[in-house]
């Protein structure tokens, strides 16, 4: 792994001091906190309250993409053995599972889990299973809150097999439609077609309340269909403008209070956003077009070394409040056009680009601006993100930013991808171990961007014997097989 890009790696951080240190260098901060605690008198091991869902502590499994499904959307046993990883991780908050998509022609790609008439027992089955693995590592089920991220990945769609892009925009963007292969067919949703898909997101919550879960995440983040009609300024109609951008949620929200009574409704949302992002000579990260004039950002970082601008993410904030939603997953950017604001990595996927930052200052923005949303929005739930970045220093952060109220959730993705069982050792107060933990090499994003299962080839046993690492390997050093 190449990185003509030199930043101090995590893991050679050894002490408390040098992390610090290094956060000065760099003139960030980060809440932190030198000793961890364990047991009742963890911050981290505090149950949490709203709308009727209450989770035991603060550790919450953020969605993601699974790539290990069949054709037709309906799980596999690799996709069985992810939840049954989540279950047993300790965290009493489960965001999602993984996205799944409410009709075919949403899927981000050709494996993903879909709507479907195998469905409920489908999703019944994994929910017991992840219940039941938790309940085996833990020994109880009380307190544990699962639930399910609904989407439709519109402009990032890739349904069938072969993975070919079918996009289904908000609107005509000026950057992103040209990055589509030659002859790619780019549509956009009319009116008609987005009411019929509320119909579809109602649908899947109907099934997700049948199958047991506690809530459905509506997905407004990462560049999908939800984030883009956010920032869908210039749309004509009833979807678009300064008043519809929202109308999409409105109807999902009033379609399953109507139809799924009692099931609780979340959001996972991009709160801020930045240009695209382009590979430069070097490999390295640069703006694809000017940062100060962008037009099609919703709440835009525009200045790399300043705050992003959170009023967008403030409005739309209230408008859930509006909606007795109290329950919000807050992430940034999008994985496909900035990743480095989305995932702070070291090391990039096979078609990202080498970070034009320090990661760790895209922690700290990501951290500082969940912080700012809750100061000003006590009453909602807010699960922060960016943290596996952290690596060993993940607890020390997490647990000051939850005791400083800058958080209520500590939110994990692709750590626990190679350690499942990090929340569970952090609160039992238990050392780290250390070879498990995630050092963001993305190859369980360059997997799945390749056309191979997603999982944790470097520090998964499992993996690393799966017939997708040798390929993977294989891809990366120029000689596909």
């Amino acid at each position: 792994m190449s990185q003509p890009v030199s930043y101090p790696r995590v893991a050679a951080l050894k002490t408390a001091p040098q992390f610090l240190a290094r956060l000065a260098d760099l003139g960030v901060a980060l809440p932190f906190d030198e000793q961890v605690a364990s047991g009742d008198g963890s911050p981290l091991g505090q149950p949490a309250e709203a709308g009727g869902l209450a989770p035991r502590n603060r550790f919450c499994i953020l969605p993601m993409e699974g790539w290990d499904g069949t054709p037709d959307g309906r799980p596999s046993e690799l996709t069985r053995r992810r939840w049954g990883s989540f279950g047993r991780s300790g965290a009493a908050l489960i965001w999602g599972g993984e996205a799944f998509a409410v009709r075919h022609d949403g899927r981000a790609n050709p494996n993903q889990l879909a709507l479907g008439p195998h469905a409920e027992g489908d999703l019944v089955s994994l929910r017991t299973h992840l219940v039941e693995e938790h309940a085996r590592a833990t020994g109880r089920t009380d307190g544990l809150v699962v639930g399910l991220q609904l989407t439709h990945s519109g402009r990032y769609a890739r349904p069938n097999p072969g993975g070919r892009w079918e996009p289904i925009t908000a609107y005509a963007h000026p950057v992103l439609d040209r990055r589509f292969p030659a002859g790619t067919p780019i549509r956009t949703f009319t009116d008609a077609e987005l009411d019929a898909l509320v119909g579809d997101f109602v649908r899947a919550a109907i099934v997700a309340r049948a199958a047991g879960f506690d809530f459905v995440d509506v997905k407004h983040c990462h560049g999908y269909l939800g984030h883009e009609l956010l920032s869908a300024w210039d749309r004509p109609g009833p979807y678009g403008g300064a008043a519809g951008r929202t109308l999409f949620l409105r109807r999902i929200v009033e379609g399953i209070r109507r139809d799924a009574p009692g099931l609780a409704i979340g959001v996972r949302v991009s709160a801020f956003d930045a240009v695209p992002f382009r590979k430069d000579g070097r490999g390295v990260g640069t703006p694809e077009v000017d940062m100060a004039s962008y037009h099609n950002a919703f709440g835009l970082l525009a200045d790399p070394s300043a705050a992003p601008d959170l009023e967008p993410a403030r409005a739309f904030l209230r408008e859930l409040e509006g909606l007795d939603i109290r329950w919000v997953s807050v992430s940034a950017g999008s994985p496909y056009y900035n990743p480095h604001i989305q995932r702070p990595a070291l090391f990039p996927p096979s078609d990202g680009y080498l970070p034009p930052e320090d990661p760790l200052v895209g922690c700290a923005r990501q951290i500082a601006a969940v912080g700012a949303l809750k100061r000003d929005f006590p009453n909602l739930r807010l699960v922060g993100t960016s943290y596996s970045y952290l690596q060993e220093w993940l607890p020390n952060v997490g647990q000051a930013a939850v005791r400083q109220g800058l958080t209520d959730f500590v939110g994990l993705g692709r750590m626990v991808l190679s350690y499942p069982g990090l929340p569970a050792d952090v609160l039992a107060g238990k050392p780290l171990a250390r070879g498990s933990i995630c050092r963001t090499f993305s190859d369980c994003t360059s997997g799945p961007r390749n056309g191979l299962v997603s999982g944790c080839f470097p520090l998964d046993p499992f993996y690393k014997k799966h017939p997708d690492a040798a390929r993977l390997k294989a891809i990366k050093e120029g000689t596909p097989v």
